[in-house]
């Protein structure tokens, strides 16, 4: 079952994405990314895509405010928030590494208006995901 948060706490994740979004670094896409993370203990995370020449070290808006809040110590999350201008879907990799941190984390897909255009879990955006309990045990 998927953690619920209420309207004020959705709101304020979309308006994280929303305003990082400014400090994207997208000189070959053009395509700004803002993402906020919600941690169990409350606290916000934000990222920005940042990409490179060398397109494969390029680094998603999603997986960077996952890894900042990882990096703070925080191993639980509640919901995450996508902002692009046409409320794009997260890549596989940022679906892959959502997946590490809980299946049932509420995924916010918005625009730039703050519309939510899909509300979903990562379980649904990534079935069949492969997780640490598909290692073997050692």
């Amino acid at each position: 079952m998927p953690l619920k948060i209420n309207e004020e706490q959705k709101l304020a994740l979309i308006q994280a994405a929303i305003s990082v979004r400014q400090w994207a670094y997208v000189p070959y896409s053009h395509y700004p990314v803002g993402a906020a993370v919600l941690t169990s203990s409350g606290k916000i995370y934000d990222g920005i895509n940042v990409e490179s020449a060398a397109f494969p070290t390029t680094m998603c808006a999603e997986r960077v405010a996952i890894f900042k809040a990882v990096s703070e110590g925080e191993r639980e999350f509640d919901a995450i928030a996508v902002v692009t201008e046409n409320a794009g879907s997260s890549c596989g990799a940022c679906r892959q590494v959502m997946a590490e941190f809980g299946l049932e984390t509420l995924v916010l897909i918005a625009d730039t208006e703050g519309n939510i255009r899909e509300e979903t879990t990562v379980s649904e955006l990534l079935p069949g995901a492969f997780t640490p309990k598909d290692l073997p045990s050692l």
